[in-house]
């Protein structure tokens, strides 16, 4: 068998190099040295005692082998420092990946570890199919299928914390809170939104509204914030039941998990559920306007493979969503790094 060689590029033409490709291409590599660190508690771990490669290789309970360049490896991410050979966390990894920390948002990626890794490696099948490739693709509820088990239901739970930690923390602070007195978190998980709002605006009184089995996470969740006293859980099905009422409510990281029919559902009852002059906050890693931001279309694609008919979605659409909803003023304001916040004003 003969091939035919292909004729030669010009020099000039080509780019200077394909490392660009190649650290997209090799990406995941990074991103399981991290999630691989988080199921590891390597951060919680030195957040206790920094230590030695020996001394960690026996700690974490690591092989020779590849405990120096996964070590090494978390250096060079910047998640780790190293000094005269004692490794310790850097400045990131300690506030944020220490599970003894309040500040804790590890858990979102123990949820990427648990769940997202497999599902992102059959995105070709999603998007072939249109169909969802996580472990509960096969069952027409996803949260039913995921909230039975405990053990799953706490690690998403804690995931949703980690994901909404910055951005409700920018909410609490931006968000003119001072003309309202209540409000409700809608699909409020362990409660991390819902706490920071509510640590933020001393004067408010909160709801946390989600499925039964959420309840016992919520409270303890809340009670360790010590805001037992102005928080509530309250159970419901946020389709089959009526929004609980309050001035204000809030839906984070929730309209991406359904289709637009769902969407307008929930906005519509938003709008019933708020008094006149009260509001509804929608915040996400929004797509932006011009679709040319990576992050809100990398998170619309894991919406591809986890959700049967969920999708990111642009600012302006959103909007477009609220004003039909019926709420008479609506804007976008971001909340810093990825995420933004859609208002309306009923």
């Amino acid at each position: 068998m003969t091939t035919t060689p292909m004729p030669a590029e010009s020099s000039a033409a080509a780019p200077v190099s394909p490392d660009p490709l190649m650290r997209i291409g090799f990406g995941f590599a990074a991103s399981k040295t991290l999630l691989s660190a988080v199921e590891l508690g390597v951060f919680t771990e030195l957040a206790a005692r920094p230590g030695t490669l020996d001394d960690l290789t026996s700690r974490l309970g690591l092989h020779p082998r590849g405990a120096a360049d996964f070590l090494d490896a978390l250096v060079a991410l910047r998640l780790l420092e190293r000094e005269d050979g004692v490794y310790r966390n850097g400045p990131e990894a300690a506030f944020y990946l220490d599970r003894a920390r309040p500040s804790y948002a590890g858990g979102v990626f123990e949820m990427m570890n648990a769940r997202l890794f497999t599902a992102w490696s059959r995105l070709t099948d999603a998007l072939r199919t249109g169909k969802p490739q996580s472990e509960e693709a096969e069952s027409a509820d996803l949260f039913a299928a995921m909230y039975a088990d405990p053990d799953r239901l706490r690690t998403f739970l804690q995931g949703m914390t980690g994901v909404s930690m910055a951005p409700s923390r920018a909410l609490a602070d931006r968000f003119p809170w001072e003309r309202y007195e209540s409000f409700a978190d809608i699909g409020c998980a362990q409660g991390g939104a819902t706490a920071q709002i509510a640590l933020r605006n001393e004067h408010l009184r909160g709801t946390g509204f989600d499925l039964p089995a959420v309840a016992p996470v919520f409270e303890e969740y809340v009670e360790c914030a010590g805001l037992a006293d102005r928080l509530r859980f309250q159970a419901g099905d946020m389709f089959a039941e009526d929004l609980p009422a309050a001035d204000v409510l809030v839906f984070g990281h929730i309209l991406h998990d359904w289709d637009l029919s769902a969407r307008r559902t929930l906005l519509r009852k938003a709008h019933a559920a708020v008094p006149n002059g009260g509001a509804v906050i929608v915040y996400e890693a929004l797509i932006d306007d011009e679709r040319g931001a990576p992050t809100g279309l990398l998170a619309s694609l894991n919406m591809l493979v986890v959700t049967h008919g969920g999708s990111g979605f642009t600012g302006a659409e959103c909007l477009r969503w609220t004003r039909d909803a019926g709420f008479r003023e609506a804007y976008v304001e971001p909340l810093g790094g990825d995420h933004a916040m859609v208002v309306g004003i009923k």
